[in-house]
């Protein structure tokens, strides 16, 4: 017997109010009373790069100039923080860049919520990112909040979709279709069994609405680049059982739709890469742009005590950022726009090294430790 769920579809008896996780997801972050609609904002729950250290913005600032040379030095430069919570990054970035291209550099905020009270005017906020513009677009921990559905072997050896109620309860449903089997199939299929069927309880998330959204975001630029940074797998070391998860008040929780708590999944970067797009490290994107975890010499806490201590804490907070196991093996995607001929010299051959070692890998391999993630062979458009 089927009964009618509360979103108007079919569902078996026990399993009513269940729907797909990424509708579930969508809801639960970015619906009236969702997660990031709420006035403390993410950095109330969970801490990021940019809330780690102000060396975060300082780097992100000095990419900016990079684009702004690789542009010319335009009349105006854009840099659009997208997924901006209340601000931080573009705040930072803005403080940060030598007087010359904070004159002609224009920062917007890309977020769902309020705009919030204090926030430099000179940060246009919007709901959307804007559109033809020329510089960088930078996604800090965005495309792992674009919700995804979730996809389960069963006992027989079937991927089903996951149907999951308000209270987290899971229960599955129909085997992906269309263009989400064939998504499965290319970027994350499941490995055979002994039987020749997959493993029961294996788990994978279907990060299709994540393509597509990273290229509508890249569409917006005329010309720059494009870097989406987050928690990242690739082809051949994709997570068995999935990463679906839940942060409250910075803590780890169990992924519950319910609006109280952020719903986060690793996102597979290769699969988003649009021709042309390279992957690295965030350790050795950020060495290229600065940020070093060199301890001051010993010598200076006696001859300069003030600006030892200063240059401790800023090496403890560049240690953050780049540490293995960390904020460092966050992946990189960067995605030059407009440029027919490549990306001009310097814009971003250091950062797939760091600090000048060659950490290459051929395409679809595992995270490399170091620099480059992948080297992402160009592939149709998704």
């Amino acid at each position: 017997m089927t009964v009618r769920d509360d979103t108007g579809g079919a569902c078996p008896e026990g399993d009513r109010g269940a729907r797909g996780w990424r509708e579930a997801a969508d809801e639960a972050l970015y619906g009236p009373s969702g997660f990031y609609r709420g006035p403390a904002g993410p950095a109330a729950h969970f801490r990021t790069s940019v809330h780690a250290s102000p060396l975060f913005a300082r780097a992100v600032a000095r990419l900016l100039c990079r684009v702004d040379a690789a542009l010319g030095h335009p009349a105006e430069v854009a840099f659009v923080d997208m997924g901006a919570g209340h601000g931080e990054l573009v705040t930072g970035v803005l403080a940060a860049l030598p007087a010359e291209v904070a004159a002609r550099a224009r920062g917007y905020a890309v977020e769902r919520a309020e705009r919030p009270p204090g926030l430099d005017p000179r940060v246009a906020w919007r709901a959307v990112p804007p559109d033809g513009v020329a510089g960088l677009f930078f996604a800090n921990e965005w495309l792992d909040n674009v919700p995804v559905d979730v996809v389960e072997v069963d006992s027989d050896g079937v991927p089903r979709l996951v149907r999951v109620r308000r209270d987290g309860t899971e229960t599955p449903g129909e085997p992906p279709a269309g263009a989400d089997a064939e998504w499965l199939a290319r970027w994350w299929p499941f490995p055979p069994g002994p039987g020749g069927k997959p493993e029961p309880g294996l788990r994978a998330e279907i990060g299709r609405p994540r393509d597509a959204a990273w290229a509508a975001a890249v569409a917006t630029l005329t010309r720059g680049l494009a870097v989406a940074v987050d928690y990242a797998h690739t082809a051949g070391a994709r997570p068995p059982f999935g990463t679906l998860t839940g942060f409250r008040a910075g803590r780890e929780t169990p992924p519950v739709p319910d609006g109280s708590r952020d719903l986060t999944a690793h996102v597979a970067l290769d699969a988003c890469a649009l021709p042309g797009g390279r992957l690295t490290r965030q350790r050795a994107a950020l060495r290229a742009l600065g940020v070093r975890g060199d301890r001051p010499p010993l010598s200076q806490a006696s001859s300069d005590p003030a600006g030892y201590v200063r240059a401790l804490t800023r090496a403890g907070e560049a240690a953050e950022l780049t540490a293995a196991g960390g904020l460092g093996d966050f992946g990189w995607l960067l995605q030059p726009v407009g440029f027919p001929d490549g990306p001009p010299p310097g814009l971003l051959d250091d950062l797939l090294t760091g600090d000048g070692r060659t950490d290459c890998l051929p395409a679809a391999s595992p995270i490399a430790e170091g620099g480059l993630l992948v080297d992402v062979p160009d592939h149709e458009e998704q």
